[in-house]
């Protein structure tokens, strides 16, 4: 049953693109808006005694039909054989190997940071969006067949989402849509996190439900790329999710990474964290909140969780 689930979503994937990729706008967000006005409307008739029955009706409705093609056009894949079984070695991760793997990373970020551009206060800088989007989709087609036998795809369908002001006092980085197959970002975000955030986005156009899973596919098509920028942003965030797993256990060594930044590095993150903390505030937290819940509804850790990735990439890495 899954199986034909999977063949189903190349399918819907490959039309939905072909209809929608020309579109220099989310068409994704434009339904979800209209949506919203439907839901709207009907909301305010429940109050009305002649439209309640009928608005009641149509919401009723609307989740029904929502919820159906949901679950056949991206819902099935969650139960997709996890990557972590396809891994030759399936050891549990350590605090110990994560540390090699960390020290491995910040030398690597510290000579590809090197190599990219900055703008006038020496923050880094995207040069070309749609060169890094073409890169993606190729790296794609190098995925290693025993992890992935999806077909990577030859259309364009990454966007800038319709709600990016909204999206940046969420904590939302991107996400992909299952009616449209369009592969949303927030172009407002620090250009440091655009790269693998499509990267990790255009896993989920591949078909790979999971949202740990989708960033060690974004992994493998960033970590070996020849766009400095793609490479980088990948490396980047590799390094994080590393120390985040490490933080709780060994502050110490935490800090000590973080202290050996580069100086250019020191400039991103610093960038960074004047980002979060500008959008920081209770839109933040209640998005937090509802996508912890949506992710465990769908078979998944929850949001804040760097177990999974972490261990699939020991595991692959073989530390």
């Amino acid at each position: 049953m899954i199986s034909f689930f999977e063949s189903f979503f190349e399918i819907q994937k490959k039309s939905h693109q072909l209809i929608f990729s020309w579109l220099s706008f989310s068409f994704g967000d434009v339904l979800y808006i209209s949506l919203g006005i439907f839901l709207i409307y009907h909301i305010a008739g429940c109050f009305s005694k002649k439209r309640r029955k009928s608005s009641l009706l149509k919401i009723l409705a609307c989740f029904n039909v929502l919820y159906f093609l949901y679950q056949v056009f991206w819902g099935m894949l969650y139960f997709q054989t996890p990557i972590i079984k396809k891994l030759s070695s399936q050891e549990e991760p350590t605090v110990e190997k994560a540390k090699i793997l960390a020290l491995k990373y910040l030398k690597r970020c510290k000579e590809t940071r090197k190599l990219a551009q900055e703008d006038a206060n020496g923050i880094f800088i995207i040069k070309d969006l749609n060169v890094l989007q073409t890169e993606i989709l190729n790296r794609q087609k190098m995925l290693p067949e025993n992890i992935s036998g999806k077909r990577a795809s030859e259309i364009n369908s990454f966007k800038p989402s319709l709600f990016k002001n909204i999206m940046s006092f969420t904590g939302i980085l991107g996400y992909y849509n299952p009616f449209t197959a369009e592969a949303q970002f927030n172009s407002q975000l620090p250009n440091t996190l655009i790269p693998f955030t499509s990267a990790h986005e255009s896993s989920h156009q591949l078909g790979f439900a999971r949202e740990q899973e989708a960033n060690f596919i974004g992994y493998l098509i960033g970590i070996n790329s020849n766009n400095t920028e793609l490479r980088y942003s990948t490396e980047y965030f590799t390094l994080k999710s590393l120390l985040n797993y490490i933080v709780d256990k060994d502050p110490a060594f935490v800090k000590s990474v973080l202290n050996n930044y580069s100086p250019e590095m020191k400039r991103d993150r610093a960038y960074e964290k004047a980002f979060i903390l500008k959008h920081q505030g209770l839109l933040d937290d209640f998005f937090g909140f509802t996508n912890n819940l949506f992710l465990k509804s769908n078979q998944q850790e929850g949001a804040i969780t760097y177990s999974y990735f972490i261990n699939l990439l020991l595991n692959y890495e073989k530390i």
